[in-house]
């Protein structure tokens, strides 16, 4: 655990479970560039009207308002708005960019509909944000400023640094959009990996947190049921439908490959990690653990 490191022991690592952990409230996404400085939370920062005029605007509109910054780099601010929106609960989740001189021109009402809006244009390559914010937690800075950096240096164009995700404690964080993955404790090595599988259309399951807008013991049932078929398209395992009690979720989920389709029910149930470092950290982390998996149907050919 590094100096000033407050968090469980094997979090930044891997070592720590990390599954089911995605922020289940991000469906829809504002990404503005603005260089910083960042303060510790967004309705904190000192921001240029047309800039905060946005983001209160998404978040009256439950859309996920982040600032991001190319990594390393620092622009003067000037010029129009660049901005990105992404749908991450759309069937075909998509990301678009856009160009904006006033903040009203964008048609957010248009996003949280899933309709591109107007004057923004889809874009084809994903976008990958590392969580740098350091004025947040620390460990964001310390962990994800070099693997923005590196992930630059590999995914020319495609890497930006961006403000708090979610999950200090899984830094080094990283978002694949359109969408809306979530992997955390990433070293180099995990983040290329991810990001590549993501450009093929898959999941890597070493470190993936889950998909942002579904809640999270319905990321453990995709999780348990990716593990048990090995099925890795992004698009592969939903859940069809689900029932709560207390801390144990039903779920039933289908898996979909070329090789046809099954549906499992799946129980899992919520359970406390506690990390073995005595008294430093007495963070306890929640997670979910397999209670039952059983296939409902044969595959359908």
């Amino acid at each position: 655990m590094a100096n000033g490191c407050e968090h469980p022991a094997g979090c930044h690592t891997g070592t720590a479970p990390v599954h089911a952990s995605a922020t289940s409230g991000a469906r829809f996404w504002l990404l503005i560039e603005h260089s910083g400085p960042w303060a510790a939370y967004l309705d904190e920062m000192k921001l240029p009207d047309p800039v905060r005029a946005l983001i209160d605007r998404a978040t009256s509109l439950g859309v996920r308002p982040q600032l991001i910054r190319r990594p390393g780099r620092r622009t003067t601010g000037t010029g129009p708005l660049h901005v990105f929106v992404a749908s991450s609960a759309a069937s075909e989740p998509w990301l678009a960019e856009g160009f904006f001189e006033s903040p009203d021109d964008l048609d957010l009402g248009s996003l949280v509909h899933g309709v591109v809006p107007e004057s923004c244009i889809l874009v084809n390559e994903p976008m990958f944000l590392v969580c740098t914010h350091g004025k947040r937690n620390a460990c964001c800075a310390r962990l994800g400023l070099p693997l923005a950096r590196f992930l630059d240096g590999n995914l020319p164009g495609g890497a930006w640094e961006t403000s708090h995700v979610g999950g200090d404690r899984y830094a080094a964080n990283l978002v694949c959009l359109p969408h809306g993955l979530y992997y955390g404790s990433m070293s180099q090595a995990a983040a290329i990996a991810a990001a590549n599988a993501y450009r093929s259309g898959e999941v890597v399951l070493d470190r993936y947190r889950g998909r942002a807008g579904i809640p999270e013991p319905l990321q453990a049932a995709e999780h348990f049921v990716r593990s048990h078929t090995g099925e890795f398209s992004v698009g592969g395992v939903a859940v069809e439908s689900s029932r709560s009690e207390s801390d144990t979720t039903v779920c039933v989920v289908r898996s979909t490959s070329q090789r046809g389709s099954s549906r499992f029910r799946v129980v899992v149930e919520r359970v406390v990690f506690t990390a073995p470092c005595g008294m430093t950290c007495a963070d306890e982390i929640s997670t979910y653990r397999l209670a039952d998996l059983r296939q409902l149907t044969p595959a359908l050919t």
